[in-house]
């Protein structure tokens, strides 16, 4: 969270005393002087001291859930089931919500959290973060599908993505498979450009996101991040 939202919350004192403090340089953070009062932080990430009292509470909470078809990424919707559905209540605390979207009719890799910069943070186009998809056409990927896609496909509006990775993994008359990815994420980008290919997608699947994969998590479940994902997390809050 803001790192004044979480020094008022641990009743350090008012925004406007957060500022001042910052400007003492009395709030480290892992060590070193805090330079913004917006500056996003966890306590349960890093050690935040306030004139050398280390703050202890509100750490933020991350979920890794394989998200499955027919499931939409929203915090509510009155027709659908939520992935915030498939987190169990009793392991959450409230305003939790998910990074980014998947369509309804796609499975993958979404993070859960509460910590709310860290969506924009790992979102903003300015940080190219990477998502991987695996992906089903319905017709054949030929050779020539590899530069297709790191010449940066163009769709029928014009509109044209960064380059991608493209690897085939298999290819058939009417069904190919292939491993695609990303840097960004333009309104059903991955569909889309396979159709500007000339195939479409019959499934799709985010196995990656930002370093974190999705592994053997079966579909439909959720864990919390490992120390190992939880050290490259910190890697995002600024």
């Amino acid at each position: 969270m803001r790192l004044d939202k979480l020094l008022e919350l641990a009743k350090i004192g008012s925004r406007k005393q957060v500022k001042q403090l910052l400007a003492r340089k009395q709030v480290l953070i892992d060590g070193l002087p805090a330079w913004s009062a917006a500056q996003n932080c966890d306590p349960g990430l890093q050690v935040i001291t306030v004139k050398g009292q280390v703050i202890r509470d509100f750490a933020a909470q991350y979920f890794l859930l394989h998200k499955p078809a027919g499931v939409v990424s929203a915090c509510w919707d009155t027709t659908y089931q939520t992935v915030l559905d498939l987190v169990d209540p009793k392991h959450v605390y409230d305003n939790l919500y998910p990074i980014g979207r998947l369509d309804r009719d796609t499975e993958g890799l979404i993070l859960i959290t509460n910590n709310g910069p860290l969506g924009f943070r790992m979102l903003h186009p300015k940080y190219h973060v990477s998502k991987t998809y695996f992906v089903e056409v319905n017709g054949y990927l030929g050779q020539d599908a590899c530069q297709f896609f790191s010449q940066g496909v163009v769709f029928a509006d014009g509109t044209k993505c960064k380059a991608a990775l493209l690897e085939v993994i298999a290819s058939g008359a009417t069904l190919s498979q292939a491993q695609v990815t990303i840097s960004e994420g333009k309104f059903h980008q991955v569909k889309k450009m396979f159709l500007a290919y000339g195939v479409k997608v019959v499934y799709l699947r985010r196995t990656a996101f930002a370093g974190f994969t999705l592994g053997q998590l079966p579909v439909g479940a959720f864990r919390t991040l490992t120390t190992e994902e939880l050290r490259h997390l910190k890697t995002f809050l600024d």
